[in-house]
């Protein structure tokens, strides 16, 4: 028996063993039974720290957001503009390290604290630029909404880099639609290019919240 399988279980360790299985059997087959498995354990005994998969999914997701702060430092000179960038950039880096990672954190709940201290200072951050706190929220939950909903695009097409899912070959859907040649050619743009959409995609978020709130 490995030295991992012989520590103690708690949430912590199911919740990184699941991550690790989550990049070899994807969400679709990451149970709680392979979990099990995969800590040399019954099923059961995970059932004392997490009530249901939900409750497991909420971990990881926490798990992911402290990996994803650890060692990093907000820099008091940004600009509100910055600074949704840099958030958004550093969310959509660490969702790709996970297959189907942001399926996993969309829609979940921390059950820590750790998001607390980067929530408050970018909401300061906003309001001290002009925003209102309800303005501030809205920016701030609008460019992260674009974010996840991006990866979960993202990963449909390529569950990990270098990865790519059958179906998704920008030539051949571009002879298929021959008669579209608008349309044909949109696949290049839609389906190839992510790290360009994903810039193009927050830039016009940015600057559609300082529009809409008359602040620059």
């Amino acid at each position: 028996m490995s030295p991992e399988k012989r520590a103690p279980l708690d949430r912590r360790r199911v919740a990184d063993t699941a991550l690790r299985l989550l990049n070899e059997v994807g969400l679709e087959g990451l149970t709680l039974r392979a979990i099990a498995k995969e800590l040399d354990v019954k099923a059961p005994a995970l059932y004392w720290h997490f009530k249901d998969k939900q409750a497991l999914l909420d971990e990881m997701a926490t798990e992911m957001y402290r990996r994803m702060v650890a060692g990093t430092a907000l820099d008091p000179a940004d600009t509100w503009q910055e600074r949704l960038l840099r958030s958004n950039r550093g969310l959509r880096a660490a969702l790709l390290g996970y297959r189907d990672g942001a399926k996993v954190f969309s829609g979940s709940r921390f059950t820590g604290t750790e998001h607390a201290p980067a929530l408050e200072a970018n909401l300061r951050l906003l309001t001290e630029a002009g925003f209102t706190l309800d303005q501030a929220v809205h920016a701030g939950r609008t460019a992260s909404a674009y974010t996840v909903g991006f990866v979960i695009e993202e990963q449909g097409v390529q569950p990990l880099p270098g990865e790519r899912r059958e179906g998704y070959d920008v030539a051949e859907r571009a002879r298929r639609l021959a008669e579209y040649p608008l349309a044909a050619e949109a696949g290049q743009l839609l389906f190839d290019g992510y790290d360009a959409q994903f810039e193009e995609g927050l830039a016009i978020v940015v600057a559609g919240v300082g529009a809409r709130y008359g602040i620059g």
